[in-house]
Formats: structure tokens, C-alpha cells, sequence
């Protein structure tokens, strides 16, 4: 199968994040460090959400780290702000996948909402000794489904 980049609208997940006192700088916002870890946790759900935890992949041998990184801030995010952080499909292969982040956050002062941060990750699919391992057929077609394991408010 040649490598996918483009993805039906359903290989999304939108998931909500409350910006806690520990994710704040001596500036009062959010630390940009953080934006990974909110990457993350989307990027988890949309797994999770699919009926592919992390768990289930340790479990057959199989791991997802991280081999590419990239993230762009706009605006800042503050304490008790909630966060709207979506994780979109944006490249499979046998042994690769890819997912591309925004992070929006409600404006302050009108009823609008704020495109404050974007990113983007490169996983690929490894064995126990981290050499590259193809991903199955159905994990696979469990990346191309649409969500049928309801989201969490992650406070």
C-alpha cells in the first residue's frame, strides 16, 4: 500500500484539556511544553477512540514512539482556559503514521474562539527491540474508522 495524506473528514478527534496551575510559567501561560503533551493526549484519544490503546499494542509486542516533532505557537493560553485540541490523520503507511494538531481556545473578551497553537508528529510502529514492524491490516483500518468509543473531558 502506498502511504495515505488524505483522510475523510471522520479521521478526527476533538478532545478538551483545562489548563492547570502546573502547565503555567512565571509569565502566567501555558508553558510550551505543554502544547506536546496536549498533542499527546489527542493524539491518544484518537487512538483510544478507534479501539486502539496503547495498551493493546504493548500487549502484542507493537509500540508507537514518536520520530518527528514539530509545533507552532500563536497565541497563548492561560490558567483555567479549556482547551479544544483536535488530532487529524494526516499520513499512514505500513510502518508510519501521522498525525497533524490545533489547539483553539476561547477568546477572552467575545463569544469567538482562537486558533492558538498547531503541530504535527510522525509515529512509527516498532517491535520490543525497536526495529520497524508493519502494522496490521486491521489496525490500520481501525485508523481509517470513525470513532465508536464516545470522548472524555480531560479537566
Amino acid at each position: 500500500m502506498p502511504p495515505l495524506t488524505h483522510f475523510p473528514d471522520h479521521c478526527k478527534t476533538t478532545s478538551l484539556v483545562r489548563v492547570r496551575f502546573c502547565d503555567t510559567d512565571m509569565m502566567g501561560v501555558v508553558h510550551h511544553s505543554n502544547y506536546i503533551k496536549y498533542f499527546e493526549l489527542a493524539r491518544i484519544e484518537y487512538l483510544r477512540r478507534r479501539g486502539l490503546n496503547y495498551v493493546s499494542w504493548t500487549n502484542l509486542g507493537l509500540h508507537l514512539p514518536v520520530i518527528g516533532l514539530q509545533a507552532d505557537y500563536r497565541k497563548p493560553a492561560y490558567l483555567d482556559d479549556l482547551l479544544r485540541v483536535e488530532a487529524r490523520l494526516s499520513f499512514l503507511s505500513r510502518v508510519r503514521v501521522g498525525f497533524d494538531y490545533q489547539v483553539f481556545r476561547p477568546s477572552l473578551e467575545t463569544d469567538e474562539v482562537s486558533l492558538i497553537a498547531t503541530g504535527s508528529t510522525m509515529l512509527a510502529c516498532v517491535d520490543n527491540k525497536h526495529a520497524p514492524v508493519r502494522m496490521s491490516r486491521d489496525a490500520e483500518q481501525l485508523l481509517l474508522s470513525a470513532e465508536t468509543i464516545p470522548g472524555e473531558v480531560h479537566l
